[in-house]
């Protein structure tokens, strides 16, 4: 017999997942290609769930980013808060719309998450790089799709709203 109850922990659970693939080995080739899988879920939990994930969760988680990267400490916290922000504040209307839309309105909240760790770089002194540096905000463009249709699969499957 099925259980009624929600599950909570998926959240949590799939936020790590979200970590764990930031962090999974790729050869030099592909690295540029990662997509920003802790921004994705991120997002996707903001907008589906907006009173329970929010700025504050997307502030600790990007800490949590900022040590397992060995980044700048609050580099990744302020673009993840930034992007809680906007979703919060856009939730509504991006929910409906259709999953290409979608994509094209994640690329346009991830632009500044990018854009602010481009610029703690300048500020540190470390050099930009190449346009290489924008091949995440396509790749998780392309990627959004699946990730909303798994996400909300799970979300249904936990009860969780």
């Amino acid at each position: 017999m099925d259980d009624l109850r929600p599950r909570p922990w998926v959240i949590p659970g799939t936020l790590v997942l979200a970590l764990m693939l930031t962090i999974v080995p790729l050869p030099a080739w592909a690295m540029p290609l990662r997509p920003e899988w802790a921004a994705i879920v991120l997002i996707y939990w903001v907008m589906a769930l907006p009173h329970r994930v929010g700025v504050g969760v997307g502030w600790v988680y990007g800490l949590l980013l900022d040590v397992l990267k060995g980044a700048l400490l609050g580099q990744h916290a302020l673009g993840l808060a930034l992007v809680a922000y906007l979703v919060q504040h856009l939730h509504q209307r991006v929910r409906v719309f259709p999953l290409w839309q979608q994509a094209i309105s994640i690329g346009l909240i991830l632009f500044p998450y990018l854009l602010i760790g481009l610029w703690i770089r300048g500020i540190i002194g470390r050099p930009p790089g190449t346009w290489w540096y924008w091949a995440p905000l396509f790749t998780s463009i392309l990627v959004w799709p699946l990730a909303f249709v798994f996400l909300r699969h799970l979300r249904r499957r936990a009860r969780l709203s």
